[in-house]
Formats: structure tokens, sequence, C-alpha cells
């Protein structure tokens, strides 16, 4: 029987365990590990639509649009609707939503250190290569 899946899925969820502590070792109990994905992405990148923000984690559109919305009511991000074309909105960072941005990259980088502290280089990239491997399988018809 493999267990990639179940492994996968343990990982997951150790993984969100350590955020969820570290968010609240740092007083944010309003943040959820899903929540993440969108202000990573906001970070690397800035103001993005809604459908940039899907294609790049991965996730649905309405997915994104309760993420969103979370995190606009939490005041971390806000709408803003394009002067070009009135059907784009984008999303953009609040100054709450910056000043987080060194306790979201500090978690982050504890995070990787755990996960990733005895497994080579080379090995990463394998192990990413094999995972966006199962990632483009699944997602197949």
């Amino acid at each position: 029987m493999k267990k990639a899946l179940s492994l996968i899925s343990k990982i997951q969820e150790n993984g969100n365990k350590f955020i969820i502590e570290k968010l609240n070792n740092n007083g944010i109990k309003e943040l959820a590990p899903s929540h993440g994905d969108i202000l990573a992405v906001l970070y690397f990148y800035g103001k993005s639509t809604m459908k940039e923000i899907a294609d790049k984690i991965h996730r649905t559109k309405p997915t994104v649009t309760v993420l969103v919305d979370k995190l606009e009511k939490l005041e971390f991000v806000k709408r803003e609707h394009s002067e070009k074309d009135n059907r784009y909105t984008y999303v953009t960072l609040t100054q709450k939503g910056k000043n987080f941005r060194p306790i979201f990259e500090n978690i982050s980088n504890n995070l990787n250190e755990k996960m990733f502290k005895n497994i080579s280089d080379s090995d990463y990239e394998i192990l990413e290569k094999l995972l966006n491997k199962i990632l483009e399988n699944i997602k197949k018809e």
C-alpha cells in the first residue's frame, strides 16, 4: 500500500499546527494557515487580481474570494477597482498587512528550517520535482 498521500497530509497537518502555534505566540489568533498563501503572493508579486492569486496558489476563485474577504475584514488587505477597466478588482496589502511581513517571514523561515534541516539541496530538488509531478498528475482528468 502506498502511503505518500497520507504522509503529505500529515506533513500539512503538522505544518499548520506549527504555524498556528507561532501565530499565537505573536498574539495573532485571527489568521489561519490558508491565509498565508494569499499574503505570500502579495508580498512577492504585489497588487494582484483574484484570478492571478487563484492561479498562483492553485485554488479556485471562489475559495480565494472567501479567504480575501476574511483578510479584508481583518484589515490585512483591501480591494481596489482597476482605473482602466472596472471589471478587474485588485487585492493589495494594507499597512497592517505590510507590517505583518516580518512575522510572516520569520514563521515561514522557521518552518522551512524545521522541515528541511536534514535534507540536502539535491534531495530537496528531487522532492520538489516529484511533488510537482504528483500535483500535475492529480490535476489531470
